[in-house]
């Protein structure tokens, strides 16, 4: 049982069902799974969520996913630490990390993708393929392994070593394209179309997104059921940095935590950052840029979500910011010599 009831158009309202769709046929606006509230009102509760197992399968009623199809490798639960050293160093009062490195192919990209591929499953796809910087390919390989599916992974050709290392141990198939992320999204909508496989950031792009609203659902659980007052996440397409603040909304709804204003702020690298330069410049169009930074996780130059990313800004009152390369570098020391964590 889901309560997941349909998929309803950013843009339009218009419903359709719970197809593997990411666009709307009316307005070709982007499609989000709408879920019936009012019916989990009651029934999804703090201890309801607690009984769960310790992974994001605990929020299963809150995804659009079948228990009886999901395909589990542990994902989730992981540590939301007291940054007390850090803090003091930045002159801060009180902040927390959370510590999604500790994933099982070390990346938040194992909760959408977690959902996308359990999604894929009920649908009856038999290969499980994306458009990948490096984490996602991981994830992709490692969760179809596990679900005994097929896997083709597409990126960029000049991706670390170590990253592609990451994903061929799975044994997918990798197609190494010439040209940037931007350029391999391209192909891969053109495949998506033409493919019976189930590319999990495309035709079951809505799914896939609904995973990180579990990062939002961990940390106000994590934090004794209350919400952040503010919430800073790393950007590429945009869309995690939506979730987030959908999820502890929705847990406000659900009235599993108090109400309460969460100020999002978005952080890319100054050698990507369409999102962050749109909100500097107080505009809500983005300009595609061409990606030149070493933070390739968040190299994505015409981000999916961008225009939705800046819209939970200005809701929140919220912000974005970048940083360049060698702070990038800096301050992954930084977090490794004060609190322990070595994360990209």
């Amino acid at each position: 049982m889901t309560y997941a009831t349909s998929l309803v158009c950013r843009e339009c309202g218009h419903e359709t069902e719970l197809e593997p769709l990411n666009a709307c046929d009316f307005c070709f606006g982007p499609l989000e799974v709408a879920y019936d509230y009012d019916r989990m009102r009651g029934n999804v509760t703090r201890e309801s969520i607690q009984n769960g197992p310790r992974s994001i399968w605990r929020y299963i009623d809150l995804l659009p996913v079948d228990p009886d199809f999901a395909v589990d490798l542990g994902v989730g639960n992981t540590p939301l630490l007291r940054a007390n050293n850090l803090a003091e160093r930045l002159g801060m009062r009180e902040l927390y990390i959370k510590n999604d490195t500790t994933n099982p192919t070390w990346s938040f990209k194992d909760r959408v993708v977690a959902v996308a591929s359990s999604r894929a499953r009920m649908f009856g796809f038999d290969t499980l393929a994306c458009a990948s910087t490096g984490n996602l390919a991981n994830s992709v390989a490692a969760h179809a392994a596990r679900a005994g599916m097929r896997s083709v992974v597409f990126i960029p050709h000049d991706l670390e070593v170590g990253k592609v290392l990451g994903s061929a141990v799975y044994n997918p198939t990798i197609v190494s394209v010439n040209g940037s992320y931007d350029d391999v999204n391209r192909l891969c909508s053109e495949l998506a179309d033409s493919r019976q496989w189930a590319f999990v950031n495309i035709n079951v792009r809505p799914y896939y997104g609904e995973g990180s609203r579990t990062l939002g659902f961990e940390t106000v659980e994590q934090l004794g059921w209350r919400a952040p007052e503010q919430c800073v996440v790393p950007m590429a397409s945009g869309a995690l940095f939506t979730k987030i603040h959908k999820g502890m909304k929705e847990f406000m709804q659900l009235g599993l935590i108090d109400e309460a204003p969460v100020k999002m702020i978005g952080a890319q690298a100054a050698g990507c950052s369409p999102i962050t330069t749109a909100f500097q410049n107080d505009t809500m169009n983005i300009r595609p840029v061409k990606p030149n930074t070493i933070a390739k996780s968040l190299a994505i130059g015409n981000p999916a979500d961008g225009y939705y990313a800046l819209k939970t800004m200005e809701e929140t009152g919220g912000g974005a910011t970048s940083c360049t390369d060698d702070q990038v570098i800096e301050n992954i020391k930084l977090l490794a010599e004060t609190e322990g964590v070595f994360a990209e």
